[in-house]
């Protein structure tokens, strides 16, 4: 069996890194620390770019799917991100 191909954009891990660059940003915010400040805008501004390619792709990977579509909805309204729900709702009424 293959591994599977991490260079496929993601929403799911798209979120997931901008959510991570969203914490670091806002510790070292919080600690006055620039390089904490500096690599949050990285990851987040990664997680966007991410994102964007997912969108623009529509890939087949799991996500695609109805259940991974549920997954996306949840996902999304967990994390506030109306996007990722949508998109959730979008992929389970295509399968």
């Amino acid at each position: 069996m293959s591994a599977p191909n991490t260079n496929t954009p993601s929403m799911l891990s798209g979120h997931a890194q901008y959510a991570k660059g969203y914490t670091e940003e806002t510790i070292g915010n919080v600690t006055g620390s620039k390089e904490w400040q500096e690599s949050g805008k990285k990851d987040a501004q990664e997680g966007i770019n991410e994102m964007k390619a997912a969108n623009a792709a529509k890939t087949s990977q799991p996500a695609a799917s109805g259940i991974g579509g549920r997954v996306e909805e949840l996902a999304g309204k967990a994390a506030g991100c109306e996007g990722m729900e949508k998109e959730g709702l979008e992929r389970q009424e295509a399968h």
